[in-house]
């Protein structure tokens, strides 16, 4: 509990309403902007693509290039509407996730799942919304193959580590920028990536260095099942979908199939183990997006991308923090 003097209250309300409408004002511009982006983009194609062969093989392509396939509101509406679908439909029997080139996923879009909400709202959002999208890909029934065709950045790394296997384009690369972002570890990646890749070589892709490996490195290490073509991509995603269900009835079988073939994301844990390494990283994740060293860190970066209205709004959130962080 805070206790403040009668004048010192009016003060810190006088601005917090001053600070709220700044960002609220900032806020306003953001969004009319991404709904022109988004009417755009609707009047094109759809933000994902879906389609599902003779072999129960469905291909889910995410189809937003010019926003590098980042986890835009729409594109996570997208993608939890058809995994649900996926889940019972009979005739898929395993998933396919890639992008369309050149990109894989430039990672979650922040700025287009952001609300004007009170602090400790907003915190508590941002946690259930990081639950929810590893959940999505910890809790999938059915076999998941990620086809990494180009850059990927931050949660779409984490969270193909979490599907059953990883074909990489030669062309694709694997980011986790946390520390440069002043960001814990998300996506499992804190205890999963170690048991993955080994200590050294997690702390290098998670860690300050930051390293980002190329497919072949990404190989090397164990990050990914198999490297391959470019051009060969999908049919071979598709040849080791479909030899896994020559195994053989994925439908009457599925659990002994799951728990017989080796998974990405088991190894030497399971899922029920993840689950509360992600339920962690989440609450961590929600309470770093609101501080001080995340917030500065989008303000550079936005700054030096020329995106002055989208870096003053993050500057504002910094500035105005000692404020609202009084209502955490």
């Amino acid at each position: 509990m805070v206790i403040v003097a009668s004048g010192s209250k009016q003060r810190l309300g006088g601005l917090a309403v001053i600070s709220v409408a700044m960002v609220w004002m900032l806020r306003r511009v953001l969004s009319s902007r991404a709904a022109r982006r988004s009417l755009a983009q609707s009047a094109k194609s759809p933000v994902l693509l879906c389609s599902t062969d003779a072999d129960g093989i469905t291909l889910l392509t995410m189809n937003d290039p010019k926003k590098y396939n980042a986890w835009t509101r729409t594109m996570m509406e997208a993608l939890r509407e058809k995994f649900l679908w996926a889940a019972g439909d009979a005739a898929t029997k395993v998933v396919i996730l890639t992008g369309t080139d050149p990109y894989y996923c430039a990672g979650v879009d922040l700025s287009s799942s952001l609300e004007l909400a009170y602090p400790w709202v907003l915190r508590d959002k941002l946690y259930e919304d990081n639950r929810a999208l590893f959940g999505m890909f910890l809790d999938f029934p059915k076999p998941m193959i990620a086809a990494i065709n180009g850059p990927s950045i931050g949660a779409s790394v984490t969270t193909a580590t979490l599907c059953d296997a990883i074909v990489a384009s030669e062309k694709a690369t694997f980011s986790t920028p946390f520390a440069r972002l002043g960001l814990p570890p998300e996506g499992c990646s804190s205890q999963h990536f170690p048991k993955l890749l080994g200590e050294a070589t997690a702390q290098r892709m998670l860690g300050p260095e930051g390293w980002v490996p190329t497919a072949a490195q990404a190989d090397e290490v164990g990050l990914v099942t198999k490297c391959v073509p470019h051009e060969s991509l999908v049919p071979e995603a598709k040849a080791l979908a479909k030899s896994w269900i020559d195994e053989g009835d994925i439908e009457s079988k599925l659990l002994l199939f799951l728990m017989s073939r080796p998974r990405t994301h088991t190894g030497e844990t399971n899922t029920e183990m993840l689950r509360g390494v992600n339920d962690r990283e989440s609450r961590a994740l929600a309470d770093a997006f609101l501080s001080v060293p995340f917030l500065s860190a989008q303000a550079r970066y936005l700054g030096k991308k020329g995106k002055t209205g989208p870096a003053m709004f993050f500057r504002t959130l910094v500035v105005t923090r000692p404020v609202w962080s009084l209502m955490l």
